[in-house]
């Protein structure tokens, strides 16, 4: 599982280093590539290729005639871009998925259980204030994961 929140840096290239942590998670599946995609939020979206592909098998099990499934596959599956994870621990996001996600400079690696969520460091702190000063955002939340038994 992937858990925790670590800042690196990402050059003009588009390099940045996936966090030691994740990538002995990574190591941990025998795997050495993940797929990168664009998210729904202004973020990119991580997942390791075996879980990915479990993600596709349940997503091409939906009808192709639901509106909200197929802009689900446009935005998330058309955007999405295996990127192999060298023996430095680094990869490569290619320049689209850079700027969907704002990605500039400082970013942050969100783990997020199955899959990682990379954000410009920028935008997550703002999205994270902003839930945390209000007190309605929170508490829409708070009852959410009660409905949901959490």
């Amino acid at each position: 599982m992937f858990r925790g929140r670590y800042e690196h840096a990402i050059d003009g290239k588009g390099r940045t280093s996936l966090p030691s942590r994740f990538r002995e998670v990574l190591a941990a599946k025998g795997e050495a590539h993940l797929v990168v995609t664009t998210g729904l939020s202004p973020c990119l979206v991580a997942y390791p290729v075996q879980e990915w592909e479990r993600f596709e098998e349940r997503l091409s099990a939906l009808s192709q005639f639901d509106e909200r499934v197929a802009m689900l596959r446009r935005v998330y599956v058309s955007g999405a871009v295996e990127c192999e994870v060298d023996k430095l621990g680094r990869l490569l996001i290619p320049a689209n998925l850079r700027r969907h996600a704002g990605l500039k400079q400082e970013l942050i690696w969100a783990g997020m259980g199955r899959n990682l969520e990379i954000w410009s460091k920028t935008r997550f702190n703002k999205l994270c204030n902003d839930v945390l000063k209000n007190e309605e955002a929170r508490r829409e939340i708070a009852s959410h994961l009660a409905q949901l038994g959490l």
